[in-house]
């Protein structure tokens, strides 16, 4: 992998990992277009643990109002929340790694990230006309239809800051509320991934099928660049989430997921 692949495949897990459009999408169709063949596990660990670093950085007042009370209902609902997409792992892990790897739904799931974050526009705006809720009167039910939009985002192309704030939306949360949530509820995904990649790793290398030749200094790179940019990435989602609208990104999502389809469908470029 060249230092020009590495920053750009930093330059996407940081930008995608926190705006609506599904990283490991763009992961799957950036190896595709270059045309990756060797293991990147190791790299991909190390770009999970750059946006990791990101959002716990801009979310340090969140985190830090947690940690000084960890036994308070925000706790709870973050951890109901994220027992869907741990079950999701642990239940379909084959085959979700199989799809990364294919791409073969991508297209299609674009799409539905496209539908999803259309939806959570129009209810949001119908719902502006109502009391909103924030932390203080969140339930379990809400958390649990939130955990599961985010288990359905395991998928490649559909994106898991999209289907948690689209959740959150649909629940009538306040929309600054909505983002924070969905941002603090990746950090224990992103820190389950890292911990499942590298257990992974060791399983490979102890049996001798990982290829962790990469340069050091395209890790080291593209790390850099997956922290740097994750952290004006969550800042500017989190402006436009409480400024502004979905739309721009639902339009973003239909079009790549058109012209994938196309490409799989007919003139097989990249597919």
């Amino acid at each position: 992998m060249s230092i020009i692949e590495a920053i750009l495949l930093g330059l996407v897990q940081g930008l995608t990992e926190f705006l609506p459009v599904s990283s490991s999408g763009h992961l799957v169709l950036l190896q595709k277009i270059f045309g990756i063949t060797e293991s990147t596990l190791f790299f991909d660990i190390m770009l999970h643990a750059g946006t990791l670093l990101a959002v716990m950085t801009v979310l340090w007042h969140d985190i830090w109002a947690i940690l000084k009370k960890i036994i308070q209902p925000l706790t709870l609902m973050l951890i109901i929340a994220t027992i869907p997409a741990v079950i999701a792992a642990l239940a379909f892990g084959d085959a979700i790694e199989h799809a990364f790897e294919s791409g073969k739904f991508l297209g299609f799931c674009f799409l539905i990230t496209s539908v999803i974050l259309i939806i959570a526009e129009k209810l949001s705006r119908i719902n502006t006309v109502n009391v909103l809720k924030n932390q203080e009167n969140m339930n379990f039910i809400e958390a649990v239809i939130i955990g599961i939009m985010q288990a359905i985002a395991i998928i490649p192309g559909i994106s898991r800051s999209g289907a948690t704030i689209s959740g959150a939306l649909f629940q009538k949360l306040e929309r600054d509320f909505a983002a924070r949530f969905s941002f603090l509820l990746s950090i224990p995904v992103i820190l389950g991934a890292l911990i499942l990649q590298v257990k992974n790793l060791f399983k490979s290398v102890a049996a001798e099928t990982a290829s962790v030749n990469i340069e050091v200094v395209a890790v080291i790179t593209g790390t850099a660049t997956a922290a740097i940019v994750g952290f004006f990435a969550v800042k500017l989602m989190l402006k436009i989430v409480r400024e502004k609208s979905l739309y721009g990104f639902a339009i973003y999502t239909a079009i790549l997921g058109i012209f994938i389809l196309i490409d799989q469908f007919t003139v097989h470029l990249i597919f």
